[in-house]
């Protein structure tokens, strides 16, 4: 048998988001993560983007195990979509990535007999099919449970960092376990897979502790209430709040469905503390404006959530007002900037006080920086490299990084989503390509959605719609319904009628094909319509005999 491994992602490379892995050695298949994505701006209506399985799919019955690195949604956001559509297999992860996998998978109606969990400590190691051996290490990260993994396969080890900076005081007092890459290092890693996110910044990445400090000096010198939002899963950031909040007398008050969610699973199974329990906006009593904290979701500017309701006066419980302080502890993912300033901007107008990165250190990521990746890249010390987790600029910007080492990989790829990347003791190279990219979900609609239709939303959302319907007997005419396109305009509604029906006379004067009489009549009306308004509108042209 030819000896090799193809290390196939399906997501993460090229971009931040959509995290899944398959290792594939002869006919065992092994998965690790599977994480969505957020829409870009254009992608109009669409709420979410996991990977396209179709590889795994095809390869269903060679599929051995899966393996979890943590619990953020990028990681493990989509599995509810993808899980039902292949076969049960052990799913190995930490307690809290298990904790809040089972509760996204409860609200999907899938049942605990429906898959196989598998609870592994962080530093433990485990078998999946003949040829993969997972040894975990913890690595700290925003959340708990964080763990990358030395993978011993039948060509070599590969260390997968997972995500990870390497905070000196992290919030559980639990640094990262950097002797067993060390180790590995020393036996030999053929190849190393790491983080890129922060592959451009210089330095290291801000401890916990440093950001805790920051926000509780804000919250000291709060008069009035305070509210904080940050990502719902950043577990580390919660506890720190919370823990600054009960030193200064406050109660903690938690808004927002996903907040609250995260926090009870974390809570049920002991990864925050808080001395008084879960509290709602209903049970906070008389509680004073100095004597009250509130955690609430909308660190990303979502219309919905928390803090823009509060934002734009809709909360149908609490109203800012001046004297209150709003901390936005997290830094917009790309794509959504916008919204995020215009929430702060509405903030301002409020009079409340507004504190945000990077104007001030009220967030640090969760991702290593320049000297962090080096000091991974020295303990590896691997043959091969393949940067991951991050745009294309980022990718190149740790490739290079790696490159100006004292002993640097002998080969780095810049891989993409769906390369079959093969590797051997000797050799590491992009073969070929799987099938590979973005699944829309919409609603209750999952892979319903395509480019085109994407397409047709963002020209709807830009010119409008227009639709013409021709009635063809006992007299020809033709009624026009438009959205989008222009405000009350009887002479420029009156033409196109016009031009429509003309088109419509000639055709069946002609005694054309309807569906040829049909295309006439659109192509008449689109060249009129854009000779004289500048526009493109949708169109759908309508034939009623």
């Amino acid at each position: 048998m030819d000896k090799h491994l193809e290390v196939i992602p399906l997501g993460g490379m090229g971009e931040i988001g959509k995290n899944m892995f398959a290792y594939r050695y002869g006919d065992e298949i092994m998965i690790v993560d599977g994480g969505l994505a957020f829409p870009d701006s254009h992608m109009l209506g669409i709420d979410l983007l996991i990977p396209r399985i179709d590889y795994l799919q095809q390869n269903a019955g060679l599929i051995k195990g899966w393996v979890l690195t943590h619990g953020h949604e990028d990681h493990i956001g989509a599995l509810p979509y993808i899980l039902p559509r292949l076969p049960k297999v052990p799913i190995h992860a930490a307690k809290l990535t298990l904790g809040l996998l089972r509760e996204k998978l409860s609200e999907f109606g899938i049942r605990e007999n429906d898959v196989d969990l598998r609870e592994v400590d962080t530093d433990a190691r485990i078998r999946i099919g003949r040829h993969f051996t997972v040894d975990f290490f913890r690595m700290t990260h925003s959340i708990p449970d964080n763990m990358g993994y030395v993978l011993h396969t039948p060509v070599g080890r590969i260390v997968h960092t997972g995500d990870f900076k390497l905070d000196q005081h992290p919030t559980d007092g639990k640094p990262s376990h950097l002797a067993k890459i060390a180790q590995a290092g020393a036996e030999g890693v053929l190849m190393l897979i790491s983080d890129s996110t922060n592959a451009e910044r210089p330095g290291t990445t801000m401890s916990e502790a440093d950001i805790a400090a920051n926000i509780e000096k804000i919250i000291e010198g709060a008069k009035g209430r305070v509210f904080v939002t940050t990502f719902a899963s950043h577990t580390h950031r919660l506890q720190n709040v919370v823990h600054v909040a009960e030193k200064l007398g406050r109660r903690v008050v938690m808004e927002g469905r996903s907040m609250v969610k995260y926090a009870q699973v974390a809570l049920n199974l002991g990864y925050l503390e808080m001395k008084d329990g879960l509290v709602s906006t209903d049970e906070m009593g008389d509680l004073q404006d100095s004597q009250v904290l509130f955690l609430c979701t909308g660190s990303q500017g979502q219309p919905m959530s928390v803090l823009s309701r509060l934002a734009f006066g809709n909360h149908a419980k609490i109203a800012l007002h001046r004297g209150d302080t709003v901390i936005l502890s997290s830094s917009p993912i790309p794509g959504n900037e916008e919204a995020v300033n215009t929430v702060i901007n509405r903030l301002y107008e409020i009079g409340v006080e507004v504190y945000y990165p990077p104007t001030y250190k009220v967030h640090a990521s969760g991702h290593g920086s320049q000297e962090e990746l080096k000091m991974v890249l020295n303990l590896a010390n691997p043959k091969f490299f393949l940067p991951w987790h991050g745009e294309p600029r980022h990718q190149i910007n740790h490739a290079r990084l790696a490159q100006g080492m004292p002993k640097p990989p002998k080969r780095t790829l810049i891989a993409k989503n769906g390369d079959v990347v093969r590797l051997t003791a000797d050799d590491f190279r992009v073969t070929g390509t799987v099938p590979s990219g973005a699944v829309y979900v919409d609603g209750l609609g999952v892979g319903d959605i395509s480019d085109d239709i994407i397409q047709d939303r963002l020209a709807m959302s830009q010119d409008g719609v227009l639709i013409m319907t021709a009635v063809l007997h006992p007299t020809p005419h033709v009624e026009l319904v438009s959205r989008g396109f222009v405000k009350a305009n009887r002479d420029l509604e009156g033409n196109i009628r016009k031009v429509a029906l003309e088109a419509v006379e000639a055709g069946l004067r002609e005694k054309k094909r309807l569906e040829d009489v049909r295309d006439d009549m659109y192509g008449a009306v689109r060249r009129f319509v854009r000779k004289v308004t500048g526009r493109n509108p949708v169109l759908i042209p309508v034939l009623v005999e």
